[in-house]
């Protein structure tokens, strides 16, 4: 979504640009001509990459020999730290400058990966306000363009007829929001779903993702639980609260002033690497923006269905909890601030290859 905006910016400052790359459905429909379709290679978790690194190095080596074909004059990078970090080398070791929009969370685990970013990087835009701080102790100048998400939540208008549209009933709404890759979905939402029998007085809704495989929430299916694709801030704009897994959905959640439970879980494996590797106190978004506890993070073995059951029903029945929170999604929205990120990296991007 964010680079299919980015690309929607440069084209509307430069309508000669021409784009190439690795990306999803949102960079095809902006007009970039797909040599490989990320899907391919996004996987989560230090085992799990293990098991995905055969189709991970195939992916790597075609991104590489298309990079020395096409001869960009410009590569931009957009999150996915694990694969751009590769790419980002090999593109400078080839002359080709290299601009790094939402950088890799190196302050939460192995931060002296910030030397190679420096290295490897003409510029790097940040959407976390937090971020150009600590990037200055390495001797970065990283520029904060503000929050993408603010950009797409102002463009959203909700459905007139929302409830009708997806066949849903008129009682309190709480919103499943699993993830949005089929290794995560499955993980998260047989746990989320065991909530279901014990709030009868509500009705529970999945966001899902068209572009996974329908088996992927077959399991809420079965129990009668809507799925709806593709309305994920239409959900949120009724939802009266949610339930979250760890990622970009919890700012999103945020951003929509809805109370929420976070939650996640990976393999054993994974997760004792990575509690001794992340070197920061929270995991979601909020929390990390706010720099203090907003909402309640549910994590490994804390995301059990006792806690679950004891979580939401605080957010459904404690209305100074819920308020706490908003009160809170408020300092996130100040810190965040208003700019329009896809607009001004594009201008600074463009002004990078103009000196030159």
């Amino acid at each position: 979504m964010h680079a299919g905006n980015l690309v929607h910016a440069l084209k509307s400052l430069d309508s000669k640009l021409q784009f190439r790359g690795m990306g999803g459905q949102y960079s095809k429909d902006a007009g970039v001509n797909l040599a490989l379709d990320y899907a391919a290679v996004s996987v989560m978790g230090f085992v799990e990459v293990v098991f995905g690194f055969r189709k991970v190095l195939k992916a790597m080596a075609l991104v590489k020999k298309d990079i020395l074909t096409y001869q960009p004059d410009a590569v931009v990078l957009v999150d996915f730290g694990g694969f751009n970090m590769k790419v980002a080398a090999f593109a400078t070791q080839h002359g080709i400058p290299v601009h790094y929009y939402i950088p890799p969370k190196v302050w939460a685990w192995n931060q002296k990966r910030a030397f190679n970013l420096k290295a490897n990087t003409e510029q790097v835009y940040s959407i976390l306000p937090f971020e150009p701080a600590f990037f200055a102790k390495f001797g970065m100048q990283v520029q904060y363009v503000g929050n993408p998400l603010l950009d797409e939540i102002k463009k959203f208008t909700p459905h007139d007829f929302f409830y009708q549209k997806n066949e849903l009933s008129y009682q309190p709404m709480i919103a499943l929001l699993p993830g949005s890759r089929t290794q995560e979905v499955m993980a998260m939402l047989a746990k989320m779903i065991a909530l279901v029998p014990d709030f009868p007085q509500v009705q529970f809704v999945v966001a899902g993702v068209d572009s996974l495989p329908e088996a992927t929430y077959e399991l809420a299916k079965a129990k009668g639980i809507k799925v709806i694709y593709n309305q994920t801030y239409d959900l949120l704009s009724h939802a009266t609260a949610a339930v979250v897994t760890s990622g970009t959905a919890t700012l999103e959640t945020a951003l929509f002033n809805v109370p929420q439970l976070v939650v996640y879980s990976t393999s054993w494996i994974s997760y004792q690497i990575g509690k001794r590797l992340i070197r920061v106190p929270y995991i979601s978004l909020p929390n990390l923006i706010a720099d203090k506890k907003v909402v309640r993070e549910l994590i490994q073995d804390d995301f059990s269905l006792d806690n679950l059951r004891q979580e939401l029903g605080r957010l459904l029945s404690d209305a100074t909890y819920r308020q706490e929170m908003k009160v809170g999604y408020e300092l996130i929205r100040e810190r965040i601030g208003e700019q329009q990120a896809s607009e001004r990296v594009a201008r600074l991007i463009l002004e990078s290859l103009g000196k030159k």
